[in-house]
Order: C-alpha cells, then sequence, then structure tokens
C-alpha cells in the first residue's frame, strides 16, 4: 500500500490548524461491502473456492457495523434533543455564567436558540452557550407557588363557617 506524501502532509497541517480538509471515504458501506464481494466471487479461482463459513462471517460483520453506525447517530440525535429539552427549561430562570472578563454575571434567561449544535440562551443582551451556564436558581419559580399559596390561605381564613343553630 502506497501512501501519497502530499495527502499526509495536508491531513497533517489540517490537524494542527483545526480546520476540515475534504478526504476520500476512509469507511466501507454496505454497498462498497458487496461490490468487493461480487468482484471476489468472480475472481476466485475454481480449484479453490472461497471459504463460505467466512463469507458468512463477513457479512455478518458488516451487518453489526451498519447497526453500530444507525445507533451511533440514533443517540446524538437524542443526546441533541435532551439538550434543547434542558435549554428551554432554563427559560424563566435566574442563571450564572461567566463573561468574557471572567467574572460570574447573574440573570434571568429570556429565550433560547438551537441554530448552533449546542442550544444558546439569551440572558439580557448576551447569548450564553448551554454548556457555560454554572447555575440556575429556581427562586422564582418558588415564590411564585408561594404567592399563590398564601393568596389560597388568605382567602380560607377570611370565611367564615356557617353553623346551624
Amino acid at each position: 500500500m502506497t501512501i501519497d506524501a502530499t495527502t499526509s502532509l495536508t491531513t497533517t497541517s489540517a490537524l494542527s490548524t483545526g480546520t476540515a480538509v475534504s478526504t476520500a471515504k476512509q469507511s466501507m458501506d454496505s454497498e462498497m461491502f458487496m461490490t468487493l464481494l461480487v468482484a471476489q466471487l468472480q475472481n476466485q479461482d475454481p480449484s479453490s473456492p472461497m471459504d463460505t463459513n467466512e463469507m458468512m462471517s463477513q457479512q455478518v460483520q458488516m451487518a453489526q457495523m451498519e447497526q453500530t453506525v444507525t445507533q451511533t447517530s440514533t443517540i446524538q440525535e437524542q443526546f441533541a434533543l435532551m439538550m434543547r429539552m434542558a435549554a428551554l427549561g432554563v427559560v424563566g430562570q435566574q442563571v450564572s455564567y461567566y463573561d468574557s472578563d471572567g467574572s460570574v454575571v447573574t440573570g434571568q434567561a429570556t429565550s433560547a436558540s438551537f441554530a448552533a449544535s449546542v442550544p444558546a440562551i439569551t440572558i439580557g443582551d448576551a447569548s450564553v452557550s448551554l454548556d457555560s451556564i454554572l447555575s440556575v436558581n429556581a427562586a422564582n419559580a418558588a415564590s411564585d407557588s408561594t404567592t399563590s399559596d398564601s393568596t389560597a390561605s388568605t382567602a380560607d381564613a377570611t370565611s367564615t363557617p356557617t353553623t346551624d343553630a
């Protein structure tokens, strides 16, 4: 197997700079596998045919690989959905995060954006990545429920019970 020095250098420089480089397909898919299998069957020596057990083993390995790829894709989609749900759960809450100066800023999350791979939360004028949030304070939600409870208990205290004499 020969290695193209130009491609090797380009890939190495791309890794050090962090830029993406278009490369040839490195993984084998089922279509490529079947093409190779048919070519192997067409070109095999009739006096020494391919072992059918080996061929079946290769097909099982390909099926397992396809299932693993599908599961990985499904897990990535589930993780993205969980991050979006978490971002929506933060909206309306008091959150803290580090600003560009390194100081902790606290404010109310007003919206969530899903334009990037990691959701961004809008806090005041700032857009903060979900993974940059330090804490979420649910004190506002607790004070709202306390207010509604105290209103209900005040209404109960002012009503007078009726008794039959």
